[in-house]
């Protein structure tokens, strides 16, 4: 699927259990692309210093398969009960929306501009955040009707964000994670994220639970679990196979995360998915 975000990718990284840091990628503003790095065979994987978790499904449901996930999040609206909120990309269709996850139906939406491609979306205490791709813009949003509150511009890519608690965490495709302040959206600091000592690339789409940030890495069927302190990956999920063959031949790569209503338990799908799986990390 030639998309415009794919149209303009050079070659980037992303980890794969099996060892290889070595993919296409998505990033074309990620400063190390044209770098090649390969795990060790004796990775910290292997040796069991990181968990390699498998994907236990718990339920499925319907999902829009119109929808290009960029962000996903659970949370509780005073109108419409437990809902999930989801940012979808793509130049033209980006919006930002509210989906009640038993039926994959849209309940609210506010399209952003034709020229622009949402990416990742968060909810603080009292607002949702939505980022840009590459028009250097974040909108802050109002989570009962998704009215824009306010815009404030940031320095290079967008790809995920997630909050925390404390501080909003965003990822640009390359291996740097970005401490935000949730209300003004200044940067507060960054981390590096690595695996066995090597720089893990292609970070994608976010979720902060537990103290912790689970990333989807681009073009991979992996999750990861980072430790936002020091930036070293303490759990690598292997997500494959969730589609039919006849699902995924209309489909594009694994992207959304959220944290589910029960501890330990997470709503994961993909970009132009048509179903939306609960599962847990086992």
């Amino acid at each position: 699927m030639f998309y415009e975000k794919r149209a303009a990718a050079r070659h980037g990284l992303a980890f794969v259990a099996a060892g290889t840091l070595a993919l296409t990628g998505c990033g074309a503003g990620d400063a190390a692309a044209d770098e090649s790095v390969t795990v060790p065979e004796d990775a910290a994987v292997e040796g069991g210093a990181v968990e390699a978790l498998a994907v236990e499904v718990l339920d499925t449901f319907d999902h829009d398969a119109g929808s290009f996930t960029q962000g996903l999040e659970l949370a509780e609206h005073p109108e419409f009960g437990t809902v999930l909120y989801e940012s979808a990309g793509l130049y033209g269709e980006s919006d930002a929306r509210i989906t009640d996850p038993a039926t994959g139906d849209v309940l609210a939406s506010q399209d952003l501009p034709a020229d622009e491609f949402a990416e990742g979306l968060t909810l603080t205490d009292d607002a949702v955040w939505q980022i840009t791709w590459q028009e250097h813009v974040a909108y802050q949003r109002d989570p009962v009707t998704l009215d824009v509150v306010d815009t404030v511009e940031y320095e290079g890519e967008g790809w995920g964000i997630c909050h925390d608690g404390e501080r909003l965490v965003m990822s640009d495709g390359s291996s740097t994670l970005t401490f935000r302040d949730p209300v003004t959206f200044a940067e507060t600091g960054t981390v590096e994220v690595t695996l066995d000592g090597e720089p893990v690339f292609q970070i994608n789409e976010l979720e902060c639970v537990g103290g912790q940030v689970w990333a989807n890495l681009w073009q991979t069927d992996q999750i990861v679990r980072i430790d936002p302190a020091t930036g070293e990956v303490g759990a690598v999920v292997d997500a494959a196979g969730l589609l039919t063959d006849e699902e995924a031949a209309g489909a594009d790569v694994l992207n959304g995360i959220a944290a589910a209503e029960e501890e330990g338990t997470f709503y994961i799908t993909g970009k132009q998915w048509p179903k939306l799986f609960l599962v847990r990390f086992a």
